[in-house]
């Protein structure tokens, strides 16, 4: 395709209605850059992206990765000329995600993670694109036995014919596939590994910590930690990641680059932070690990930090108040849990 004059890039997100999606689809939009957000709400909801409607610079396409389509005639796009000026940047982050029922759709989650990257690369070939694959900090598997922040560098034991495998070895194919498009085609490619992150608009119930801790201290609920004292975590702001993402899709780093937060803290800490902040009178309890879980890894971002200028910012205390603010002004809308499509 040849080069033409762009006056505001064309940039496709893929699972752009998801967590993270639709907080950077909302960031580029008010950037003043043409977005285009692919979505089949499987793991996401409409909702996320309900007030991006209204802007002329944001298209909304309803479409499951996997599947072929055509974007130089979709006719939604036509303004933002794509049959001649194309994309100029794709971020994939298109991936089911549910910790804690991963056995809701795990066909799903593989084929996103397989012939859904394939599609994508197809598209950053086809439009000459800067493209970016979100992937995961599951991909390390064990961490180490110290405890030690792992670097990109690290292998840990996976298994990879698990029940879970179908997301986390599925994110290390992705990976591959990734990786193997930059090698043989000179595709400009990114990786990002994204460790825990919470933030406004995540899922009820799906296995992530906070947005279920909000949920039972506001309503004087036992706060259910799965797990038990010793487990701990990181949790990285969302508005952290985005901006990690789009410094990542700037720059030329091609190798995997870790995005989380150093800090780390048990769940109980987490969960006596947000009884705290809404005033709750919850107690803690706990319950079992979420089946075939390990361990999360806590991230090393020496890497971030020197080659994209990268660090998170927010404090936990001030992302869980945004986050319990957005609870308590969403409630209302009765929003689902979690897809039960199959």
């Amino acid at each position: 395709m040849p080069k033409v004059y762009i006056e505001n890039k064309n940039i496709l997100i893929l699972g752009g209605a998801g967590f993270i999606g639709s907080h950077l689809c909302e960031e580029l939009v008010k950037r003043g850059d043409n977005v285009v957000c692919v979505d089949n709400f499987v793991s996401s909801d409409v909702e996320n992206i309900r007030s991006l409607l209204e802007y002329p610079n944001f298209e909304f396409i309803r479409q499951d990765i996997s599947e072929e389509i055509d974007y130089a005639t979709t006719p939604g796009l036509k303004k933002f000329k794509v049959e001649v000026q194309g994309f100029q940047e794709i971020y994939n982050l298109a991936c089911p995600t549910a910790p804690k029922d991963f056995t809701k759709f795990p066909v799903q989650t593989a084929v996103a993670n397989s012939v859904g990257v394939v599609r994508s690369l197809e598209l950053a070939r086809q439009y000459k694109a800067r493209y970016l694959l979100t992937s995961s900090s599951a991909v390390y598997g064990q961490p180490p036995d110290d405890g030690a922040p792992v670097k990109e560098v690290y292998y840990g034991l996976l298994d990879f014919l698990g029940p879970r495998a179908c997301y986390n070895e599925g994110k290390r194919f992705a990976e591959t596939l990734v990786m193997t498009y930059r090698d043989v085609y000179k595709l400009n490619t990114s990786i990002a590994r994204i460790f825990s992150t919470y933030g406004p608009r995540m899922l009820r119930q799906s296995g992530r910590q906070i947005p279920d801790y909000i949920h039972e201290a506001v309503d004087n609920e036992d706060v259910v930690v799965a797990g038990d004292e010793s487990s701990v975590l990181s949790f990285c702001y969302v508005k952290d990641i985005v901006e990690g993402l789009i410094a990542l899709m700037a720059s030329e780093v091609s190798d995997p680059v870790n995005l989380g937060n150093e800090q780390s803290y048990t769940l109980r800490e987490v969960a006596e932070k947000v009884i705290s902040l809404t005033g709750s009178s919850s107690k803690i309890v706990y319950s079992k690990k979420y089946e075939y879980t390990m361990q999360p890894a806590i991230p090393n971002i020496d890497k971030a930090k020197d080659e994209l200028n990268w660090l998170p910012l927010v404090p936990i205390e001030e992302g869980l108040k945004e986050a319990i603010d957005y609870y308590k002004a969403s409630a209302f809308l009765n929003r689902p849990m979690i897809n039960e499509k199959q």
